[in-house]
């Protein structure tokens, strides 16, 4: 009996009807930025749409490696203000000021696996994951997971970010 995975590589069908790996692992580093992380001080950060694929605004951030909790904090207001133009992470724009958010959520220590379309360095082939990634959380122990951490925007709900809770006995740990 095999374990089931935890991911599936996404594949496509050739010409000739043979199946070909559409995306490849990745380990963010020095092409980071080029991928759609911003740097801010040390940390490379970026915003995560829900599962729904329809908001406005984050859902949740992630920065590469376990850092603080007030360093992510501070990373996710940097990426707001430069990609959105604002620094408030208690409402998205146009909410109802008065709906109080007492507190920002913790941050979690996790892991990744990033999947990217793979492409020639120089050229993309113009399909639809042209210089796309995604991430699917994953144990430290899979092949290919990169630390992370995670927070959930403060206006966001809980599912719709899905980030992994430690006290549900995800492989997660609070951050400090």
């Amino acid at each position: 009996m095999t374990a089931p995975a935890l991911y599936e590589i996404e594949t496509s069908e050739g010409d000739d009807g043979t199946m070909h790996p559409a995306e490849q692992l990745w380990t963010p580093g020095e092409d980071a930025v080029e991928n759609g992380f911003l740097a801010h001080r040390a940390l490379h950060v970026t915003g995560l749409d829900g599962s729904t694929d329809d908001h406005l605004y984050p859902v949740a951030f992630l920065v590469l490696g376990h850092q603080r909790w007030a360093d992510i904090i501070e990373a996710a207001a940097a990426y707001m203000a430069r990609v959105h133009g604002w620094r408030n992470l208690h409402l998205y724009p146009g909410d109802d000021p008065a709906d109080l958010i007492p507190r920002i959520p913790r941050a979690v220590h996790t892991h990744g696996v990033f999947l990217r379309h793979p492409h020639p360095d120089q050229d993309g082939c113009g399909c639809e994951w042209d210089n796309t990634w995604r991430m699917v959380w994953a144990p430290a122990s899979e092949p290919g997971a990169v630390p992370i951490t995670a927070l959930r925007h403060p206006a966001a709900t809980v599912k719709a970010a899905s980030i992994p809770n430690p006290d549900e006995g995800a492989p997660a740990t609070w951050a400090t």
